[in-house]
């Protein structure tokens, strides 16, 4: 099929190697180390089996500490000099947040530079403002505009006006990986254990992640998740969510069905990749979808 521009992303979106390849979108994998008993081990975030997935949080059940970096600069001239030596002209890629990483930044530096041996060569970086199932869900609907004969700047446009939209409820089940990763204090990860507090992050209108609420256990957390997301309701014409979980399907099977009874209608079910999860834990629960609200209208309490 031909295709008015090329779609990619990097690994960040947490979309299946399978989904990828068959939609035919370029993919930037990220890299992540793990360190247990003093060994480290360097992995390609692309895995291609599902079991790779909850072998990973196993991983970290067991003790093993996993580390991510961003896609660095050569990283990017790399994937876009191959798309601009076989002929490839506009690009809509994308990034995570840059209230996460500087990564759209390079991703747009890496793209000039490759457009001044390759003048026909024109990227649109977008910055999700999102990660994980967030990012997922833009890059499919960018998928969509592209089989509908949308151009790159079309779809640029209609996917960065839509961005804020689009909110998380993410469902922590242990603080001390956010503690690692210096979003809480050591004593509050203490404490915050002993007394089965589950955090509630979300992403801001600036592609930050907050620390929004706690609550006592993780069905609490489900249903107060729940009742913020009634004040900023799924978008009935996309009906487009997703839940997502760090190795917990069966916690994600309730968050599911919870949603279901909720708003009337199924949220697809996959499991985050290693990049994020592993800021967030293993046994960890997550629901996005696109909302007729902006996050400033969101509160959790």
């Amino acid at each position: 099929m031909e295709y008015k521009f090329t779609l990619s992303t990097d690994s960040t979106c947490d979309l299946y190697q399978s989904f990828v390849r068959e939609h035919d979108i370029q993919f930037a994998p990220l890299t992540f180390t793990i360190e247990k008993n003093g060994n480290i081990t360097e992995h390609l975030d692309c895995f291609t089996d599902y079991a790779q997935y909850t072998a990973f949080y196993d991983e970290l059940r067991k003790g093993g500490y996993a580390r991510t970096s961003k896609l660095n600069y050569e990283a990017h001239m790399e994937h876009f000099t191959k798309m601009a030596q076989a002929g490839v002209k506009d690009v809509l890629h994308f990034t995570i947040s840059s209230g996460l990483a500087s990564t759209v930044e390079l991703a747009r530096d890496a793209g000039a530079k490759v457009k001044e041996q390759y003048p026909d060569f024109n990227l649109y970086a977008v910055d999700s403002l999102t990660a994980t199932i967030g990012q997922g869900m833009l890059v499919k609907m960018a998928m969509e505009w592209r089989d509908a004969g949308k151009t790159a700047a079309e779809t640029y446009e209609y996917i960065t006006g839509i961005r804020t939209r689009i909110q998380h409820f993410i469902m922590v089940d242990s603080l001390s990986y956010l503690q690692r990763g210096g979003r809480v204090s050591k004593t509050t990860a203490v404490v915050g254990g002993m007394l089965n507090f589950k955090p509630v992050l979300y992403f801001d209108n600036d592609g930050k992640l907050v620390n929004a609420a706690k609550f006592r256990g993780m069905k609490k957390a489900m249903s107060g998740c729940m009742e913020a997301a009634k004040l900023v309701p799924p978008d009935m014409e996309l009906k487009k969510a997703v839940v997502v979980h760090t190795g917990a399907e069966e916690k994600a099977k309730e968050l599911a069905k919870l949603f279901a009874d909720t708003f009337g209608f199924e949220p697809e079910i996959c499991i985050m990749g290693p990049v994020i999860g592993s800021h967030v834990g293993p046994d960890a629960v997550a629901f996005g979808f696109i909302s007729t609200e902006t996050r400033d209208k969101c509160v959790i309490k």
